[in-house]
């Protein structure tokens, strides 16, 4: 009943939504609310505020007048998965990145007073400005027959977003095992692997599956976000931005995927929660991210 009942205040909260949309467009004005010349709510015209009834029918449309040109879901549901794999492979590589540093910070107290202000300080360097350098940096990695492709900088942005709310969280995760238990590992000889194994990870569950969606979503917006910045082709980011283009002609158009960019982060989400039901016996007492 639990779940069931999350499921529903989820399905209330998109349709909640939906109503505030149209209700705000059928009362707000036209312009927007504007105070001593700074607009300050947006505009409600057709142009830049569609129906939701016009851009469900827009959706069903062909993305373009070319003949045989694809529905206009199909397109952008084929570009959020490309954008959900690339995303994946980010969160994966964070993941992992964020556990070993979070590791090696818990082991050696000289690497956490080293290593901690520098995880905290990666996060203040500007996405849309590192994207680029990335993308320059790919271009001089050969090895052998590998070349480095465009996506790959895009996972690797992704990454770089999603390691650090895992390398917090774990970190906080293998050091809250009690003293008594740590002990009592000592005293029957266990080493420090073993203890790490069989103690302080199952003990970092309820404070590395928050982080693990936290950083599904941070993996989510890196890849929106480098797409735009690098202009990798085949995912929502770029999509939005060549969607944007014919705003003014059709403008129900550009909204389909902003509408697939929310699908992917949705699918995130939902693929951290089956983790953290596999993980149900070790979630006591979870601690928000």
């Amino acid at each position: 009943m639990k779940r069931l009942r999350g499921a529903m205040l989820g399905i209330a909260g998109i349709v909640l939504l939906g109503v505030l949309w149209e209700a705000y467009k059928a009362l707000a004005p036209a312009n927007g609310v504007a105070i001593n010349g700074l607009t300050v709510l947006p505009r409600t015209s057709d142009a830049a505020m569609p129906h939701l009834s016009t851009m469900l029918q827009r959706a069903l449309d062909p993305v373009s007048s070319v003949p045989g040109s694809a529905p206009l879901w199909a397109a952008v549901l084929q570009a959020s998965a490309f954008t959900l794999s690339v995303a994946a492979v980010g969160w994966l590589v964070g993941v992992i990145v964020g556990l070993v540093i979070a590791t090696i910070m818990q082991r050696f107290r000289t690497a956490e007073s080293a290593l901690l202000p520098w995880v905290v300080l990666s996060q203040t360097v500007p996405l849309i400005a590192l994207a680029p350098l990335v993308k320059r940096w790919g271009t001089f990695v050969h090895l052998g027959a590998f070349d480095w492709q465009d996506w790959m900088s895009v996972a690797l942005i992704a990454s770089y977003l999603a390691f650090f709310p895992v390398s917090i969280g774990a970190l906080r995760g293998f050091s809250s095992p009690e003293r008594a238990h740590l002990d009592l590992m000592r005293a029957y000889g266990v080493g420090w692997w073993r203890t790490h194994l069989r103690l302080r990870v199952p003990a970092s569950v309820p404070y590395l599956v928050p982080a693990l969606r936290l950083a599904a979503a941070n993996a989510v917006i890196g890849t929106v976000v480098a797409e735009v910045s690098i202009g990798l082709s085949g995912g929502v980011g770029r999509m939005i931005i060549d969607f944007a283009q014919t705003g003014s002609s059709d403008p129900a158009k550009q909204w389909a995927p902003i509408f697939g960019a929310v699908i992917v982060g949705l699918v995130a989400a939902g693929a951290v929660v089956l983790i953290g039901l596999a993980l149900g016996k070790y979630r006591r007492n979870e601690v928000p991210a």
